[in-house]
């Protein structure tokens, strides 16, 4: 099936939307345990959440690379995540959205969220035409983002050695069923309209 270059696609709910992200099992696993990031967990440093699966097991080798071992589904209110969207800005200038590079940089710098689009990822981690979205959380971002956003915290570590134990062994229908569902996330084109190239 295609899909439009830039589109998010996300497990979501009516009011919560799922993300990615992988950390270091002193970090992944308290937070999977307690629903919360520990006190090790840093707010003031940028933090990439991710609502592609597949894009997250790209970014974390399928839980192998070192620092990145416990992998997290992580739902968060659709309240916070569209608040991160009106307020973020593109990661890398871009002519037909901004009225100049000066203009680009001045965003960026007031931004507490920037938007990255990079492209998708099939089974085999290949890229793929169209894109996903990596949305990285700074300052009031982050801090919403671990204190008031998070609903809740689930280690999906298992469920990506499997995934990829499938795949491995050529059973790539098994893999696909594993596979969380996402679907088209329901954002107004006017919150992405200052996030399309």
């Amino acid at each position: 099936m295609e899909h439009p270059k830039h589109q998010i696609r996300a497990a979501h709910t009516d009011t919560t939307v799922t993300v990615y992200q992988a950390y270091a099992p002193h970090i992944g696993e308290p937070a999977a345990r307690d629903g919360r990031f520990p006190a090790a967990w840093r707010r003031e440093r940028m933090t990439w959440i991710k609502p592609s699966f597949l894009w997250m097991m790209y970014r974390c080798g399928w839980g192998t690379k070192e620092g990145q071992e416990t992998v997290l589904a992580l739902e968060i209110s659709r309240e916070g995540f569209d608040w991160a969207l009106a307020h973020a800005c593109l990661s890398h200038y871009e002519p037909g959205v901004h009225a100049d590079a000066a203009d680009w940089k001045r965003q960026l710098k007031q931004a507490p969220a920037r938007v990255q689009w990079d492209p998708e990822r099939d089974l085999h981690l290949r890229p793929q035409p169209h894109r996903s979205l990596q949305l990285g959380l700074a300052g009031e971002a982050s801090r919403r983002y671990a204190d008031e956003w998070l609903v809740s915290v689930t280690d999906v570590t298992e469920r990506a050695v499997r995934v990829r134990e499938s795949v491995r062994e050529g059973d790539l229908d098994g893999a696909r069923a594993l596979l969380p569902a996402e679907p088209v996330y329901p954002a107004a084109d006017a919150l992405l309209a200052h996030l399309r190239p």
